[in-house]
């Protein structure tokens, strides 16, 4: 079985272990180091609080699939209030057949783009793996502001810890929610952000377990 594929097996449960202060401390300043802007927020409803004050209102955001924006209620803050350009809403009432060419470009390079990574490490680089590749572009790149709301349980201590908790404990759990909706979960490309030279990335580091 490819390793980029749920061969069903159970989610290795060592990977939702929280950090602990020091460690936490540590990765936030190895993050600043490498350019990132870089915060803590003491609980999920705090760096929800945080994502809506850094948001102008009736700026375009796009929202990446993310289990951590639908626990912080950001998915329905950004693509269901009204309040906001929603990205994801105008692909909604697109149709793919006709008009893919504007879809790829709009998700591409939104004025901002909201999610998480898989897996940061202690020396700040951060891991977000892909079925479909859709958010690497933006994150990488074209977004012109990217935010990722980080929960504690995702530090690792280096990229090959990061890629086994990708492998083995977010690739199963993924697969399992798509299987309930009769389809299934790969895992076919995946970015790093090592450094952040033109300071465009924001991450906000939780104090508390969100997300896979």
């Amino acid at each position: 079985m490819s390793p980029t594929h749920s061969d069903r097996s159970p989610s290795n449960l060592e990977f939702t272990r929280p950090s602990d202060p020091g460690r936490l401390e540590r990765v936030l300043r190895a993050l600043a180091e490498l350019g990132f802007a870089v915060e803590l927020a003491e609980s999920g409803a705090a760096a929800r609080e945080r994502v809506l004050e850094l948001l102008p209102l009736g700026a375009e955001v796009h929202t990446a699939r993310s289990e951590t924006l639908r626990e912080l209620g950001l998915a329905a803050d950004i693509d269901e209030s009204g309040r906001y350009d929603s990205v994801r809403a105008r692909l909604k009432g697109m149709d793919r057949s006709t008009q893919g060419r504007e879809m790829r470009k709009l998700g591409a390079a939104p004025d901002f783009i909201l999610g998480s990574a898989h897996a940061v490490t202690e020396d700040g680089q951060l891991l977000v793996a892909s079925g479909t590749g859709s958010q690497l572009s933006p994150y990488a790149y074209a977004a012109g502001s990217v935010v990722l709301i980080v929960g504690h349980q995702k530090i690792v201590r280096d990229v090959d810890e990061g890629l086994r908790r990708i492998r083995e404990y977010c690739l199963p759990m993924e697969d399992r929610k798509m299987r309930a909706q009769g389809s299934s979960s790969v895992w076919a490309e995946r970015l790093m952000l090592h450094f952040d030279p033109r300071r465009r990335v924001r991450v906000i580091l939780v104090r508390e377990s969100l997300g896979t």
